[in-house]
C-alpha cells in the first residue's frame, strides 16, 4: 500500500520511508533572492534605483538623444516679454527657468550629484563606522570608552548647523589644504565626518555579542591574530545588517545635500542640483510651478525608492522570514 510518495512495509517487518528525490540545498544568497523577489515593491524600487544609476552615468548621452540643450546652456529667448520662463512644451518637456536653462536637462544632471553624494558619502561613513565599531566592540575597555565618548560628542553637534559652518568655511578655497573642494566634495566630507556614528553604534553592539561566540574562541585557540579575527571572522557576519542600514542611510544623505544646497552652502550654480533648483524656484513658484515641481518630484521619488528598497532588503535578509 502506498501513502503519498512513500511505501509502507507490511506489519511485522521494519517500516521505513523511501525518498523519492533529493532535497536541494540553497545557499544564503539563493535564500535571500528567493525572499526578495517576492516583494514586488522592493523589486520595483530596485529597478528604479538602477534606472537612476543609468541616468546618472549616461546623462550627456541621454540629453543628446532627447535633443535637449545642455544643462548650462542659456537662452533668454525662451522667456516672455516680462522675463518669465516658459512652461513645458514639446521642445522642453519640463519647461525652462528664468535664465532659459532647460529644466529637464538640469534634472537629469542633478541625478549625478544626488547619487554621487548619497552613495560615496554613505560608503565612506559606513567603512569608518564598521572599522571603529569592530575595534571598540572587540577590545572593549578603554578603547571602547574613548571611542564611545567621541561618538557622544559628534552626535551632540546638529548636523545641519555643522554643514552650514563647513560649507561656509570651504566655500572659497576648500578645506584641508584644498583636499576638500567646494561643492560635492564638501558635502561628502560632511557626511563622512558626521554620519559614521550611527553605523558605529550598530556595529559595536553586534561585535560585543559575536566576540563571545564559539567560532571566535576557536580562532583564538588556533593562534589567529586579533586583526584576522575581527576582519576575517567577525566582520563577514555583519554584512547583512550593514547593507540594510547603509541603504536606509543613502536617502538621508541625499536629503542632507538637497537641504544644504537649498540653503546656499552645498552645490552651487551653475552645477545642477535638485536642492539648489528648488531654492531658485521658490520666488517664482506662482508663475513657474514646473521649475519646483519636477526637481521636487525627482527628489521625492529617489528618496522613496531607496527607503522601500532598504525595507525590502531588511525583510529578505532577516533569517526569521526564511521559508
Amino acid at each position: 500500500m502506498s501513502v503519498g510518495a512513500a511505501e509502507v512495509v507490511p506489519a511485522g517487518e521494519l517500516t521505513f520511508l523511501e525518498p523519492v528525490g533529493e532535497i536541494a540545498a540553497r545557499s544564503p544568497l539563493q535564500l535571500f533572492w528567493r525572499r526578495f523577489r517576492r516583494d514586488r515593491v522592493a523589486i520595483v524600487s530596485l529597478a528604479f534605483v538602477i534606472f537612476l544609476a543609468i541616468v546618472a552615468l549616461a546623462a550627456p548621452l541621454i540629453v543628446k538623444l532627447l535633443g535637449l540643450p545642455g544643462p548650462y546652456t542659456q537662452n533668454l529667448n525662451l522667456t516672455d516679454e516680462f522675463g518669465s520662463p516658459l512652461g513645458p512644451s514639446a521642445a522642453h518637456p519640463f519647461g525652462v527657468d528664468q535664465l532659459g536653462h532647460d529644466v529637464m536637462s538640469r534634472v537629469i544632471y542633478g541625478t549625478r550629484v544626488s547619487l554621487e553624494v548619497g552613495i560615496i558619502g554613505t560608503a565612506i561613513a559606513t567603512t569608518i563606522g564598521v572599522v571603529l565599531g569592530t575595534v571598540a566592540g572587540y577590545y572593549r575597555g578603554w578603547v571602547d570608552t574613548a571611542l564611545s565618548r567621541t561618538v557622544d560628542v559628534v552626535l551632540s553637534i546638529p548636523i545641519l548647523l555643522l554643514g552650514l559652518g563647513i560649507g561656509a568655511a570651504c566655500a572659497v578655497r576648500g578645506c584641508l589644504g584644498g583636499a576638500v573642494s567646494p561643492g560635492t566634495s564638501t558635502i561628502i566630507f560632511l557626511i563622512s565626518l558626521a554620519t559614521w556614528t550611527y553605523i558605529y553604534r550598530l556595529t559595536r553592539g553586534l561585535v560585543l555579542s559575536l566576540r563571545e561566540r564559539e567560532f571566535v574562541e576557536a580562532s583564538r585557540a588556533l593562534g589567529a591574530s586579533d586583526a584576522r579575527i575581527m576582519f576575517r571572522e567577525i566582520v563577514p557576519n555583519l554584512v547583512a545588517p550593514v547593507i540594510v542600514y547603509a541603504t536606509l542611510q543613502i536617502p538621508l544623505n541625499i536629503l542632507l545635500e538637497a537641504s544644504l544646497s537649498f540653503l546656499g552652502v552645498g552645490v552651487r550654480p551653475p552645477t545642477a542640483s535638485w536642492g539648489q533648483m528648488i531654492a531658485a524656484a521658490t520666488p517664482i513658484f506662482n508663475t513657474a510651478w514646473w521649475y519646483m515641481v519636477f526637481p521636487g518630484a525627482a527628489l521625492l521619488l529617489t528618496v522613496l525608492a531607496f527607503n522601500l528598497l532598504g525595507d525590502g532588503l531588511r525583510d529578505a535578509l532577516n533569517p526569521r522570514t526564511a521559508r
